[in-house]
């Protein structure tokens, strides 16, 4: 049986929403040749991570569809890089009017397509709807907030975003459908390779610091760093560093060592990431997509923000928010040792089905 062909325009930009568009786009591919549902997908890349070790290698790796639209916006101050988004991605979706616009998660990318969708009238899906740290001054909580108000269809990965999302009036067009990068753990564990630099399994530690919170204050960066130091030398393991080109600028601009147990390593694929989490001690990281790697291959995590919105990975022991207060990173980082987390009895990300639901509810959904 066949149905009426749907366009969905999906709008990339980051790491993070590279991993997730991945099994999507999966599932929608199954559903065309499977299943006979004709949904036609095709990818605007805005170009907020454009280097190829931030970008071009996850499409490599992942085996997502290249990008139709390659907008190349790159970096800028908040409102200039939104701001020529939202003007080229709309110039796009004006010559192609899709049925729909798929959004992921909380950058730039993701608020600038959902202004322009919206205000060429056409429907908007989010998926990782209703997320809130409830810290206005995140760039990302703003980005969170204005997607989900204007968004059409909201997919939220747990019940704790379906009531975040209730309590702002939001219930219509609210699915809870699981976490989509639960999916793409499960699908690339297995074809996860190591890169440990050595390192003998379980015998040390990942960090990844890239948020502008930790990185863009000289005195906040520096008790970030001295945190990663006292939680090393505190336990004996060495960290390997993953280094987010932006960390690494502000470490030359501030022209700020480290000691040997900080392992400075170039940016990785996701495989390899998967591979280094998988076989680390621990994590120590702001990332929210790398502190529910983390829960979902069983490492415990610290977390060096002020909170969290993955509020779940904490109530279940596997995740300890520290802000960047380094004597209680330390004292975390002991506990787990000691006293390691026992695996949940129930994953509140769900069965690892989350991208199935998705194309589910787009191919039947009619809009009014």
């Amino acid at each position: 049986m066949t149905h009426p062909t749907k366009r969905v325009a999906t709008v990339l930009g980051a790491r993070p929403q590279f991993i997730k568009a991945s099994v999507v786009s999966r599932a929608l591919i199954h559903a065309r040749r499977e299943l006979g549902h004709t949904i036609d997908e095709f990818i605007i890349h805005t170009g907020q991570h454009y280097s190829p070790g931030m970008s071009d290698v996850f499409f490599e790796t992942l085996d997502i569809p290249q990008p139709k639209y390659h907008l190349g916006i790159g970096s800028g101050s908040h409102g200039q890089q939104t701001g020529r988004m939202l003007e080229a991605i709309e110039a796009v979706l004006d010559a192609e009017r899709p049925d729909m616009v798929l959004i992921y998660g909380d950058t730039n990318s993701t608020v600038a397509a959902a202004l322009a969708a919206a205000k060429l009238h056409i429907p908007i899906a989010h998926v990782e709807a209703g997320l809130r740290s409830f810290n206005r001054r995140m760039p990302e909580e703003i980005n969170r907030v204005v997607s989900d108000q204007l968004s059409t269809l909201l997919f939220a990965p747990t019940e704790t975003a379906v009531q975040n999302l209730a309590a702002e009036g939001i219930v219509k067009g609210v699915h809870k459908i699981g976490d989509v990068m639960l999916d793409a753990a499960i699908y690339f564990s297995s074809k996860a390779r190591s890169i440990r630099n050595g390192c003998t399994p379980y015998r040390y530690m990942v960090a990844t610091i890239h948020r502008a919170e930790n990185t863009d204050d000289r005195s906040r960066f520096l008790s970030v760093l001295s945190a990663l130091v006292t939680v090393a030398e505190c336990i004996g393991l060495p960290i390997i560093f993953p280094t987010h080109p932006r960390t690494r600028q502000r470490l030359q601009h501030w022209n700020i060592p480290l000691p040997e147990c900080i392992d400075l390593i170039d940016p990785v694929d996701y495989l390899e990431m998967i591979a280094l989490i998988r076989d680390s001690a621990m994590v120590l990281t702001d990332s929210g997509g790398v502190q529910k790697e983390a829960f979902f291959l069983q490492r415990p995590c610290i977390t060096l923000r002020d909170e969290t919105e993955w509020v779940e990975t904490v109530a279940l022991g596997w995740n300890t928010v520290v802000g960047v207060d380094a004597s209680a990173a330390a004292a975390a980082a002991m506990r787990y040792l000691t006293n390691p987390p026992t695996p949940p009895g129930h994953n509140p990300f769900g069965d690892g089905m989350a991208s199935k639901r998705i194309v589910d509810v787009l191919v039947h959904f009619q809009p009014h």
